[in-house]
């Protein structure tokens, strides 16, 4: 068993820390209250190659797996900026046209997910299936040689930033009439396709729609696959890097509220000579948060390694407890961080604060904590399903 890093994660790690630093928390939120994008952050990362990690070196990748990329995610977000178009682009577009694309489509699509001049965004939400994917409204129906989408989807993230949109619709099996999940690659320009921005109490440069599909007309090879028969495995595919790479920005947040707080709690001093880190009621707290945060990055990286060694079952068990931990020691590490600072706490110019609405929906996205807990109860301990 070895919990060490190799030599090149190790100076991926490095690398991504020291961009990220470079523009850092301020920058994030500058960017979010000005209504713009990190696009030179963005830019930056995908020139240097850090948003290709997991793409095969063919397609101008860096040949690794989703590990690397929880490093990149995990770095940035420590860093103050947690992007959240990494984990909809190269975690879960780029994984499902990578396993469960044509090859035309790979070299169609690849390349840019490798350069970052490339972004395509995740639409599997809507408002009246929720959790429930077994529901989706979204329909795929045959027009000659095209295929016409309809449907809604909701809280999709980065809309505005991204060429294309990977829809998750239903199409109606031939034999038993049923209907069955497929993908299709969705310019965000397309005709029929319009979107609403949702507003949101998260300080974010990344914004949320609700999307509007009426009769999108798409040709036949914008499907993922070679046929309908790929839905239902790439949909999956792409479910537990979005758990590990969702949880990999959780734990660098919670790194990064932990730093912040820790730097203050060690120099301010209000008691006589003494820093209020020296006093139990604040320093307790945060150590225990900095327990939960590493426990949650153990259980992340042994997903992340699962999966690249394809153990997909394994993986999907701690994918989704590296989530659910995640989830709530990033929440935890930020409340703390918060109190410690006291009124400063609730300031912009601390930089804690501005993350309570984002770790909190990191306790809801991209699947409920109550549903892993399912999920846990039902795959692990054998229960009887609840729903």
């Amino acid at each position: 068993m070895n919990f060490d890093l190799t030599d090149e994660q190790e100076q991926l790690r490095d690398a991504v820390r020291a961009l990220g630093r470079r523009y850092g928390h301020d920058y994030f939120v500058a960017k979010a209250r000005a209504g713009e994008h990190t696009t030179e952050l963005w830019a930056e990362a995908g020139r240097l190659g850090y948003l290709g990690v997991n793409i095969p070196t063919e397609y101008g990748g860096g040949g690794g797996g989703i590990t690397e990329l929880a490093i990149v995610c995990e770095e940035l977000a420590a860093a103050g900026c947690p992007l959240l178009l990494l984990v909809v682009s190269p975690a879960i577009a780029a994984t499902v046209i990578n396993r469960h694309g044509t090859e035309a489509q790979r070299k169609r699509f690849l390349p840019g997910f490798a350069d970052g001049t490339l972004r395509v965004v995740f639409a599997i939400t809507e408002p009246e299936a929720g959790s429930n994917f077994h529901r989706l409204g979204t329909v795929a129906r045959r027009d000659g040689d095209d295929w016409l989408l309809s449907g809604r989807k909701c809280f999709i993230s980065g809309v505005d930033e991204a060429q294309y949109v990977l829809v998750v619709a239903r199409t109606e099996d031939a034999t038993t009439g049923r209907l069955k999940p497929a993908l299709f690659v969705v310019p965000s320009d397309a005709p029929g396709l319009t979107r609403s921005k949702l507003e949101m109490e998260i300080v974010s440069p990344e914004n949320q729609f609700l999307l509007y599909l009426d009769d999108v007309r798409l040709p036949a090879d914008a499907l993922v696959g070679e046929s309908v028969e790929a839905g239902l495995p790439a949909l999956f595919a792409g479910l537990n890097p979005e758990r590990i790479t969702v949880a990999a920005m959780g734990a660098g947040t919670g790194r990064y509220a932990i730093e912040r707080a820790s730097t203050y709690t060690a120099t301010r001093k209000v008691w006589g000579g003494r820093s209020i880190g020296s006093h139990q009621g604040v320093s307790h707290p945060l150590a225990h948060a900095a327990v939960q945060v590493e426990l949650a990055r153990l259980m992340i990286y042994k997903a992340a390694t699962l999966y690249d060694a394809g153990r997909d079952l394994e993986a999907g068990v701690s994918a989704n407890m590296a989530k659910y931990a995640t989830g709530e020691a990033a929440a935890l590490a930020v409340d703390t961080a918060v109190q410690v600072h006291g009124g400063a706490g609730m300031t912009t110019e601390y930089g804690v604060a501005t993350l309570l609405g984002a770790v909190r929906a990191g306790r809801i996205a991209p699947v409920s904590r109550e549903m892993i807990l399912n999920y846990v109860a039902q795959h692990v301990l054998g229960q009887e399903k609840s729903y």
